[in-house]
């Protein structure tokens, strides 16, 4: 590449940091940070496990953010100072550089389009198995499988509520993700999800459609935004199926809670006391009561309808397609991969991208 596209590219970088920088607002970020930072030095600061948990993690994600700002600012305008004085035989390592800016920029500015309310929290992600028999148990299961991967790659803790197996794969399933922006950056996949594809559990070996739906929602604390009043409650107990530690299968640790205005019930049976599983569970129905109010604009919990996307045809946002073809594509943004076992192996930037610059 000629020296003069190679300045074109990084000016364009330079102009895009310069158009966005006003909005990051760094110094309100810095001063944050420093409060932070003076809180977490206080003797006492770990006696409260989870608010210190939630106040690291705000640290680390702000410093973060801040960093990689300061740092594409600062290698951009270096490589622009610097270009006229590289030799031609410097010029590939110098496009390698570039590309790996644009690069960052493009996440980094993913990360800068995170504004909402609840976009900067951890979130509770639970998927359901929808149409389509044996496919879509192993087609949930795969999912699962995709934003476990996705999660590891962002360095996000990922902990698995309640699981209900099939023999093949996954009826059910609710996992607790945490870490910075997860909300922002998960809330794409909200939604019933579609596979095509030769069905592996037909003897014909037919090409079957499959759904999941896959719900992604805000965690909450428990003291805190959505009050419930205990005669809307019915808590059932229950043993703990399946996989298990020690005592999670022995004794009636498993808590089902079910929020009766609205029929609507939370499992938890992955925890070792029933105590735990109750706070899971309520904590997971809150979520999902929070998520409820944010998409039908309600101020107060008996505004709610009990409304839910259909899991079938017609209602997908997104369709994996393995057979005739291979591709991905997201029908909201019209956004596509053509490597779907890249998808299935937690390669989801492109998706969330596109839907937050939607």
């Amino acid at each position: 590449m000629e020296r003069k596209d190679l300045q074109e590219r990084l000016e364009k970088i330079r102009e895009k940091i310069a158009e966005i920088w006003p909005s990051l607002d760094l110094p309100t970020k810095q001063a944050r940070i420093t409060e932070l930072k003076k809180e977490m030095s206080r003797n006492d600061f770990w006696d409260d496990n989870e608010k210190a948990t939630a106040v690291s993690q705000e640290c680390a994600g702000l410093e973060n953010f801040a960093g990689i700002w300061t740092e594409l600012k600062a290698n951009t305008d270096g490589l622009l100072d610097l270009l006229s004085e590289y030799t031609d035989d410097d010029l590939a390592e110098v496009e390698a550089e570039i590309t790996t800016l644009e690069e960052k920029f493009a996440q980094a500015e993913t990360e800068a389009l995170l504004s909402d309310d609840h976009d900067s929290k951890s979130a509770i992600l639970k998927i359901s198995t929808g149409n389509g028999g044996q496919d879509a148990e192993d087609f949930s299961q795969m999912l699962l499988r995709m934003y476990l991967r996705f999660a590891e790659k962002k360095g996000w803790k990922t902990k698995i509520l309640d699981e209900s197996p099939s023999d093949v794969g996954l009826k059910s399933a609710t996992i607790e993700i945490k870490g910075h922006n997860v909300y922002g950056f998960l809330k794409s996949e909200h939604g019933v999800h579609r596979l095509i594809r030769l069905s592996p559990f037909n003897a014909k070996n037919l090409r079957q459609t499959s759904f999941s739906r896959v719900e992604v929602l805000p965690e909450i604390k428990l003291d805190t935004e959505i009050e419930i009043a205990e005669k809307d409650l019915r808590i059932d107990v229950f043993r703990a199926s399946g996989n298990g530690g020690q005592s999670v299968n022995t004794t009636d640790s498993a808590v089902r809670i079910t929020y009766l205005p609205l029929n609507l019930s939370v499992t938890c049976q992955n925890e070792k006391s029933q105590l735990q599983n109750k706070n899971s569970a309520l904590k997971v129905l809150k979520s999902r009561l929070l998520q409820l109010k944010l998409e039908q604009n309600a101020e107060k919990l008996d505004e709610l309808r009990g409304e839910i996307l259909d899991n079938s045809f017609g209602s997908q946002i997104r369709t994996y397609t393995l057979q005739p073809y291979k591709l991905v594509k997201d029908h909201r943004t019209n956004f596509e991969h053509n490597n779907p076992d890249k998808v299935f192996d937690g390669d989801l930037d492109g998706f969330v991208q596109a839907f937050l610059r939607r």
